[in-house]
């Protein structure tokens, strides 16, 4: 049970976002978490239910990189590498997942470095 307005109304965004926006093998979802200190990003394909890489702000690739880990520039290292890891894995086309959380500031700074680095939403 969620006792905060804030979880509420990011679960009900959630969920109105989460109607349309679908994962397949072809252009699989990234799904976009949050924290106060950490940012995770995954990229997940629904059809088969499995995260096929995950990249987050504790990454030791992210860490090394990094002197703070929660402001905007943790989040831009996220979404470089997050596109480094799926031209590894021969994925370009994805769909973005916000999770609920409005698009500014780490989230947009995490997608924006993703296209960056060769992700198409």
């Amino acid at each position: 049970m969620l006792s905060n307005e804030r979880e509420i109304g990011r679960k009900r965004r959630q969920e109105r976002v989460r109607k349309t926006v679908w994962g397949t093998d072809t252009r699989p979802r990234v799904c976009v978490y949050r924290s106060l200190k950490h940012i995770y990003a995954q990229i997940i394909s629904d059809e088969r239910g499995i995260t096929l890489a995950s990249v987050s702000s504790l990454s030791k690739e992210v860490r090394e990189r990094l002197k703070e880990t929660k402001r905007l520039e943790a989040a831009r290292q996220v979404g470089l590498m997050l596109a480094q890891v799926c031209k590894e894995k021969h994925i370009s086309n994805v769909i973005f997942d916000r999770n609920g959380f409005l698009f500014h500031g780490r989230v947009r700074a995490l997608a924006e470095a993703a296209r960056e680095g060769g992700l198409v939403f």
